[in-house]
């Protein structure tokens, strides 16, 4: 018993004269991240699209002067490389101990609606922006032995109709993170991977969409395809279940915090509650087919055959 409490005291991460670096601190879960680690004594950066606008503001307000709000926007390479001069030249003692590629942006629609420009748009933050903000700090990580973490999604590894742009970027984020972790590994660098569930309720990172924005948005064949009624429908559906989403935010701040402090840190934490855990865990195991007929069976899918497809046939 002894020396099992000595080993756990042994493990108390010490959080003085370490910096770690947090992308997308305007709001959602870099911003609650940021709040975190200043108040367990990191220093910390946090990069924020608008510098001046309410969510950078009140991390000044509410944050101790350790805090150091700095303008990134991550689809800008010169944005990043300022961040980098900032940041090298206030390292606290220890260094930079962390990097959280949190910044990212999201938006739903079936996949026949969407333009290669909205595809290149989400990829260039959420993908793009993550490497973007991964490479100039490697060398810096390497010489703490520090900490990589990548906010990627669910969508990641489970295929959701609507939500096709977003899971391509965020598969890519963790193939990305995957080959990182085994070359920085020999180097004592750990590289880890938050997946969160449906948290839109308290991020806001995929808003509420009326049926006249989409319909007013396509083009003679798309309205020729996909009728009013239709829209008013999935739009409703889509709304609900980003009203219906998990509101305990902390659930991710604390995976992003072991992920930063823990001495073996999980490679990846899917974050949800437990039923729902239970069943993304067993997705990706499925057979196809099976895994198909979560949504073929659904009610919404059902209502979609009969209104789309039935009209095509007559």
């Amino acid at each position: 018993m002894l020396l099992l409490l000595f080993w756990k005291k042994s493990c108390v991460f010490n959080p003085q004269g370490r910096a770690v670096f947090i992308t997308g601190c305007d709001s959602g879960f870099g911003h609650e991240l940021a709040k975190r680690l200043d108040h367990m004594g990191f220093v910390v950066f946090a990069a924020c699209l608008f510098p001046d606008g309410e969510g950078a503001q009140s991390l000044v307000r509410k944050c101790s002067s350790q805090l150091k709000v700095i303008k990134v926007d991550v689809t800008q390479d010169e944005d990043v490389e300022q961040a980098k001069k900032i940041i090298e030249s206030n390292l606290p003692e220890k260094g930079l101990w962390g990097v959280v590629s949190n910044a990212g942006i999201s938006d739903w629609s079936e996949t026949e609606w969407n333009t290669i420009q909205q595809y290149h748009k989400m990829a260039d933050v959420n993908l793009f922006g993550s490497i973007r903000t991964t490479l100039p700090f490697i060398p810096l990580i390497r010489a703490s032995k520090g900490r990589m973490v990548f906010v990627s999604s669910i969508l990641a590894f489970i295929y959701v109709p609507n939500l096709s742009v977003y899971s391509v970027t965020k598969r890519a984020v963790e193939a990305f993170a995957d080959c990182l972790r085994v070359e920085l590994a020999i180097f004592g660098v750990k590289v880890c991977i938050i997946e969160p569930g449906n948290f839109g309720s308290v991020t806001k990172v995929l808003r509420e969409k009326a049926a006249e924005e989409i319909w007013n948005q396509f083009n003679d064949e798309h309205k020729k395809m996909f009728n009013q009624e239709y829209l008013h429908i999935i739009t409703d559906y889509v709304n609900t279940q980003l009203r219906a989403g998990n509101k305990n935010i902390n659930l991710v701040t604390d995976a992003m915090v072991d992920a930063l402090v823990s001495p073996t840190p999980n490679t990846r934490y899917l974050v949800d509650n437990r039923m729902n855990k239970i069943f993304f865990f067993m997705f990706p195991y499925l057979p196809t087919c099976v895994a198909d007929s979560f949504f073929a069976c659904s009610g919404i899918y059902r209502k979609r055959k009969s209104m789309l497809f039935s009209e095509q046939v007559q």
